[in-house]
């Protein structure tokens, strides 16, 4: 109340081109200032005894925050309370369509779309350079520390576990598959071959132990 009787009559003022202009360059001014003032800094990894410490204090900060809080009593959602919040919600609604100022369609012309599609193209190409630049060729570097050696070991047990679960539940199992005259005949054809190919490696492996014998007995009476 005191504020309010101190302050004097204003007149409003519009905001004008020259003024918004003047508040660009303010903040552009202000943007360069703060990036001049920061001074260089080296970055530090995240050490596990840093994330020791980070976890110790978010346990802390609840432990404290629930001490902090006082002993409430929970109270029931009564019928009247419900009607009071309906009620409350349509008058929200109805003080809301009210304030809304009336506005004029506006038909979506060719040239507007076309404007749009250049602006998602430009938005996209901008995108692009901009990941191409900041991410692409750059390896991210992980800390293996003895907790992810952990994790990761800890992770191929319980793969391992999870194959020769399945592996236990599908042995004895088969597919049954439905046996059609193609099949039967790729099948015969293929026993044919295999037949053919083992009686002619068959044949030579005879002839050669033949020959070997031979070769033998010429040696033993020259």
């Amino acid at each position: 109340v005191l504020y309010k009787e101190n302050i004097g009559k204003a007149t409003p003022t519009p905001v004008t081109p020259e003024m918004e202009r003047v508040k660009r360059n303010q903040e552009i001014i202000s943007s360069v200032l703060y990036k001049e003032n920061v001074g260089q800094a080296t970055p530090t990894p995240v050490t596990p005894e840093m994330e020791r410490v980070r976890r110790n204090q978010e346990q802390i900060s609840s432990v404290a925050y629930r001490e902090g809080l006082g002993k409430a009593t929970p109270s029931p959602v009564t019928p009247e309370m419900e009607r009071v919040k309906r009620n409350q919600e349509q008058i929200s609604s109805v003080l809301y369509k009210e304030h809304m100022a009336k506005g004029t369609p506006t038909p979506l012309t060719p040239e507007m779309e076309r404007a749009k599609r250049n602006q998602e193209n430009i938005s996209s190409v901008l995108y692009s350079d901009s990941f191409r630049k900041q991410v692409q060729g750059k390896a991210a570097y992980v800390l293996d520390t003895p907790e992810m050696r952990r994790v990761r070991e800890t992770q191929k047990h319980i793969s391992t576990v999870k194959y020769h679960e399945d592996f236990e539940k599908s042995k004895g199992s088969f597919t049954p598959v439905v046996t059609d005259p193609i099949t039967e005949r790729v099948k015969k054809n293929m026993q044919d071959f295999s037949d053919i190919s083992y009686r002619g490696i068959q044949r030579r492996v005879v002839e050669m132990e033949r020959k070997r014998v031979d070769q033998d007995q010429e040696n033993l009476t020259g």
